[in-house]
């Protein structure tokens, strides 16, 4: 049951049959943290008087931060190799990228239960960052799983620092960036 459900809210790491090299599985779980954090972040300041906005900006916040993000990594890689993007490494980095898309999906569904009546504005909200802070600490499940190691405390402990810093990084956002 664990497993199944730390690679349903992690499922865009997953995507796909081949296995993935370090430095795309890095890549991805690098771009899954940003783009939850970006996302969490978004989703705070939101209000019950902007619920039917709310989902905007989250979408805002995740497709401008999944452009920016593929950008730099492209321009990255470019310096790196010293080489041009072809089209295969174009893919692999819009493929790497899609974590932070996928940080979306879930708080948006549960902003739009609020926005079609079937919960309270702001309960929807807390539920999305309650999902949010959840699925950040559950990285650490899945850098074991990707390591082929068992679960330990040390994961557990992780999972709630994991889960701490991520309210730190938003709270330092949304008091400076809001």
């Amino acid at each position: 049951m664990e497993q199944r459900f730390l690679r349903l809210i992690n499922r865009v790491p997953f995507v796909g049959g081949d296995k993935l090299s370090p430095e795309d599985m890095s890549s991805r779980i690098s771009a899954l943290i940003y783009g939850n954090i970006l996302v969490l972040a978004a989703l705070i300041p939101v209000t019950h008087s902007h619920d039917r906005f709310g989902i905007a900006v989250i979408w805002g916040a995740a497709v401008t931060t999944f452009i920016a993000h593929y950008f730099a990594e492209l321009v990255g890689r470019a310096v790196r190799d010293d080489t041009v993007a072809d089209r295969e490494i174009r893919l692999s980095e819009l493929r790497d990228s899609l974590p932070i898309l996928s940080a979306a999906v879930v708080p948006s569904l549960i902003l739009a239960l609020a926005w079609v009546g079937l919960f309270e504005p702001r309960t929807a909200q807390l539920v999305a960052e309650l999902f949010m802070v959840l699925r950040i600490a559950s990285i650490s499940y899945v850098i074991e799983r990707i390591r082929h190691e068992r679960v330990t405390s040390r994961t557990h402990w992780t999972a709630i620092i994991f889960g701490g810093i991520a309210l730190v990084i938003v709270g330092l956002k949304v008091a400076f960036a809001h």
